[in-house]
């Protein structure tokens, strides 16, 4: 796979915890599917994305992929939340899409399971 910049890691990473997050609530909530869309689209929100990434503890080389991607200059504007936030939201993203894409399947793991807390 190429080198991939900071914004489409952040696209692949977007659609990897969107999954992850959406078959964990199908498989733990006993909910009809309009409440399991509301709890998917709190935990996949740039709100809770952003949180989730103030708690990590990040190497180096995960700091390097989050500022990078927290300073990158996207093309559009968040609709729901504020600028910074959405920054943070991306960074979170692109750091879930670099584990992926490096097959840091234990990092990966380890993160998305803090993300459903």
């Amino acid at each position: 796979m190429r080198k991939l910049t900071s914004l489409e890691l952040a696209f692949l990473g977007d659609s990897i915890h969107t999954t992850f997050v959406r078959k964990w609530a199908l498989e733990n909530l006993d909910k009809p599917i309009n409440e399991i869309h509301k709890v998917c689209a709190r935990l996949c929100s740039a709100k809770a994305q952003s949180l989730v990434l103030e708690k990590l503890e990040l190497s180096e080389q995960e700091q390097t992929i989050v500022r990078r991607a927290r300073n990158a200059k996207p093309k559009h504007q968040a609709k729901n939340a504020d600028g910074a936030d959405y920054k943070k939201a991306t960074a979170f993203e692109a750091l879930i899409g670099h584990l992926y894409s490096t097959e840091q399947t234990k990092r990966l793991q380890e993160i998305l399971q803090i993300s459903i807390i």
